[in-house]
């Protein structure tokens, strides 16, 4: 089994997520970890180059449109490749890190990682697991204000990951032993939720 680690967290120090992803790793008992980290290793941005090249023929594109896709080829790469996928996203003004939009815009591409059909979006990447661990000093979980977990969801359903859980320490600033507890808790029960699947 091969893990791929994505922590997303700017904190590289003292991170709720980045604590979480060290011990989801350590639970599931993965040795093959490929390791992302958005923060040490900031991703680039979108351009026009890469957009054009994104749906350019391979054998037609040129040289700087080849150069533009080789790092969103390599991330697209390690996603395949990978039995599990475990990211930390912290809440940031409600949402996800820019840094962890930057790696979905990146591996959000058609034709390779979903495709179009007569009967809609089809998500090409397939028998994956992703567990996510989110934190937020006061944003639940699913709640109204959470365009987190819900849009982490949706996007990774569809590229086709639909098996996702959530775990979630979402009461940092009210709560934060207890939450951190629940979210460790809901951590050492990841093992036997993937045996009762």
């Amino acid at each position: 089994m091969s893990t791929l680690r994505i922590d997303s967290s700017a904190n590289t120090t003292d991170s709720v997520t980045r604590t979480l992803t060290d011990r989801i790793i350590e639970t599931l008992g993965d040795t093959d970890v490929t390791v992302r980290d958005l923060a040490r290793e900031p991703l680039p941005q979108i351009t026009h180059t890469w957009a054009i090249a994104r749906v350019t023929p391979e054998a037609d594109r040129s040289d700087e449109q080849s150069e533009a896709l080789a790092e969103s080829d390599k991330l697209v790469a390690e996603l395949l490749t990978a039995d599990t996928i475990v990211i930390g996203a912290p809440i940031y003004n409600f949402s996800v890190p820019a840094s962890l939009k930057a790696w979905i815009d990146l591996v959000a591409r058609v034709g390779v990682t979903f495709r179009y059909t007569e009967a809609g979006p089809e998500g090409l990447v397939k028998g994956k697991r992703v567990i996510v661990a989110m934190a937020s000093g006061g944003v639940p979980a699913g709640s109204e204000a959470d365009f987190n977990t819900g849009y982490l969801r949706a996007v990774l359903g569809f590229m086709g990951m639909t098996d996702v859980t959530i775990v979630s320490a979402d009461a940092l600033a009210t709560d934060p032993e207890g939450t951190i507890a629940r979210a460790n808790d809901a951590v050492d029960a990841l093992p036997q939720a993937a045996k009762a699947a």
